[in-house]
């Protein structure tokens, strides 16, 4: 498996209502249906580590087969529509996006 992660800056206090809103029905939406995704989770920080404040707002899990999967789904017309949606989540909200991807590894645990 190859992913790609998505970390989102909060929004200001007076605007998570409405950043909720789009994220939920615009822009997972969007993500959804770009070709060759196999899987997409989403998740709300709420807490950081050891009492710490979380270092991202939002996550995104995109997952997808192997890296050319990724490749070829950043040549889509969905995956070119999903960015332009991320650019005006970052104007309209003042959020931040960081993206990384790499090869899922899985450990072998004692016990398992």
């Amino acid at each position: 498996m190859y992913k790609l992660y998505s970390y989102w800056s909060a929004p200001k206090p007076e605007d998570v209502e409405a950043f909720e809103e789009y994220y939920a029905s615009t822009h997972c939406p969007k993500a959804e249906v770009v070709p060759h995704l196999e899987r997409l989770v989403t998740s709300r920080t709420t807490d950081g580590f050891e009492g710490n404040e979380p270092l991202h707002y939002r996550i995104a899990e995109m997952v997808f087969a192997d890296r050319e999967a990724l490749a070829k789904c950043a040549e889509s017309d969905e995956w070119k529509t999903l960015r332009e949606c991320s650019a005006t989540m970052i104007e309209r909200f003042g959020v931040s996006l960081e993206v990384e991807a790499g090869d899922e590894v899985i450990a072998d645990l004692p016990g398992s």
